[in-house]
C-alpha cells in the first residue's frame, strides 16, 4: 500500500512524497522526470517493497512539492540539497540505492559524483550521463534535433502552449515516444491531476539548465566543458535503457563507461524512454539482482 507524507526539509523546501514497505527496511529513493511525478513509481515500489523502503518524492516544482518561482531555484546545486535533506530526514546510513529517470537522473548522477557516500549503488533509467550528453549535443547534430523540444520548452509562454486544449501538446511526449500503449484514460487523469498545480516549476529545469542545443540567441551545449574527474562515477552502477529512446538514442551509451568505471549496462530492445511504464517487472527484476 502506498503511504503519502509531507516532508519539510531544513532549507525551506517541503517535498511531497509516496511511500511504501517496512520502515527499518534498506532504503531505496526513487527520482521522476517530466512531464511526471511521483506516482509514476508506484507500481515497481510495490514490487519491491517486501524487501525495501521505498520512497519516492515530489522533486521541487512538481505536484504538491515547493515550486519557487524564481529560476536559479532550480538548478543543480538546489536539486541536490533537496535529495541530500530527504536521505539525511528519512532514515540512518547510505541507500541501499538511488533510482533515477530522465531529469530525475540528472539530479542523480551529479549527487552519485558528488556526494558517493550516500548511496550505495546508483541505478539510472534512461537518462543521459552528462559528459556523454554534452558530446552529443555539441559533435552530434541528430542529437540536436533530437533534443530541440527543450529549447522550446524555455519559452515564456510555454506554460500557456502546453495547458491548452487539455494538454494536446502535452500528451505528444508520450504518444510520439511510443506510448500509446500505457496512456489508458486513467493514467490521462492522473496527470491531468499533476499539470493542474502547475507548470512553471517543471519548465524551470530546463530554463535553468545549460545543457540543451545552441541556438542563433543561445550557446547553450557549446559553452560548456567538463574535466572527466569532475563527472566520474566511482559507485556501482547499473544503466538501464529502453533502445527505443526517440529523444536520447543508444548513441548516448557510447563510452559512458569512461566516466562510470563499474558500468553494469542493460539494454532493453523493444522498450522506450517510458521503460517505467512500459517494464515494471524488468526494471524490479534488474534492482534485486544489484541490490542484494
Amino acid at each position: 500500500m502506498i503511504e503519502t507524507f509531507e516532508l519539510p526539509l531544513p532549507h525551506g523546501i517541503t517535498l511531497s512524497c509516496r511511500a511504501c514497505g517496512p520502515i527499518d527496511a534498506p532504503r531505496l529513493v526513487f527520482l521522476h522526470g517530466f512531464p511526471e511525478a511521483a506516482f509514476v513509481w508506484d507500481e515497481l515500489m510495490q514490487m519491491l517493497a517486501p524487501r525495501f523502503r521505498c520512497i519516492a518524492p515530489n522533486l521541487r516544482g512538481y505536484e504538491r512539492s515547493s515550486s519557487p518561482a524564481e529560476v536559479e531555484a532550480y538548478r543543480a546545486k538546489h536539486l541536490m540539497a533537496d535529495i541530500k535533506a530527504l536521505i539525511a530526514a528519512t532514515g540512518d546510513g547510505p541507500l541501499a540505492a538511488l533510482v533515477a529517470h530522465d531529469w530525475g537522473g540528472a539530479v542523480a548522477w551529479n549527487l552519485a559524483v558528488q556526494a558517493p557516500a550516500l548511496m550505495r549503488q546508483l541505478v539510472i533509467i534512461n537518462s543521459p550521463h552528462p559528459g556523454t550528453f554534452l558530446r552529443e549535443l555539441q559533435l552530434n547534430p541528430a542529437q540536436r534535433e533530437a533534443s530541440a523540444y527543450m529549447n522550446w520548452l524555455c519559452r515564456p509562454d510555454a506554460e500557456a502552449l502546453l495547458a491548452a486544449d487539455d494538454y494536446a501538446r502535452m500528451w505528444p511526449f508520450f504518444t510520439e515516444m511510443g506510448g500509446a500503449a500505457w496512456v489508458s484514460d486513467e493514467l490521462r487523469q492522473r496527470y491531468r491531476e499533476v499539470w493542474d498545480q502547475g507548470l512553471s516549476g517543471p519548465l524551470n529545469y530546463y530554463r535553468a539548465s545549460p545543457m540543451r542545443p545552441p541556438t542563433p540567441e543561445d550557446p547553450g551545449a557549446m559553452a560548456l566543458s567538463f574535466a572527466p574527474e569532475f563527472v566520474t562515477v566511482r559507485l556501482p552502477t547499473l544503466v538501464i535503457w529502453g533502445e527505443e529512446d526517440r529523444a536520447l538514442p543508444p548513441g548516448m551509451l557510447d563510452g559512458l563507461a569512461q566516466f562510470v568505471p563499474q558500468l553494469d549496462l542493460q539494454r532493453v530492445a523493444g522498450a522506450g524512454h517510458w521503460i517505467v511504464h512500459e517494464r515494471p517487472a524488468l526494471l524490479a527484476e534488474a534492482i534485486l539482482r544489484v541490490c542484494r
